[in-house]
């Protein structure tokens, strides 16, 4: 399944209840605010999550992600920023050529 790129703020402001989102996978979809059209590393972020989701069949990913984001809250540090999958984005974002060369699984590292 070919991925799709979308640009809908409306969308991205009803999701943004209690931060302000400027991107969000929901597979196979990107969907990214307007502005960030041709900023190519939030669209890289968010290819980054497009490849997490395939490889543990979508609904794996987000179980995973709610869970791990759960026992998170009550660690130390930014709950967000600390879960694996976005550990992996954010490390990586700015490598445009990350996904030619991105290793199965490269968030449990």
């Amino acid at each position: 399944m070919k991925t799709r790129i979308k640009y809908n703020d409306k969308i991205l402001n009803k999701l943004s209840w209690f931060i302000k989102i400027g991107g969000i996978t929901l597979f196979p979809f990107i969907i990214l605010r307007e502005k960030h059209k041709n900023n190519k590393i939030i669209l890289n972020h968010e290819s980054i999550h497009i490849e997490q989701q395939k490889e543990l069949l979508v609904v794996g990913f987000y179980l995973w992600y709610v869970i791990e984001w759960g026992i998170r809250l009550f660690m130390k540090g930014n709950a967000y920023r600390n879960i694996s999958f976005e550990k992996e984005a954010y490390d990586n974002e700015r490598n445009l050529d990350y996904l030619k060369t991105r290793k199965r699984f490269n968030f449990l590292i």
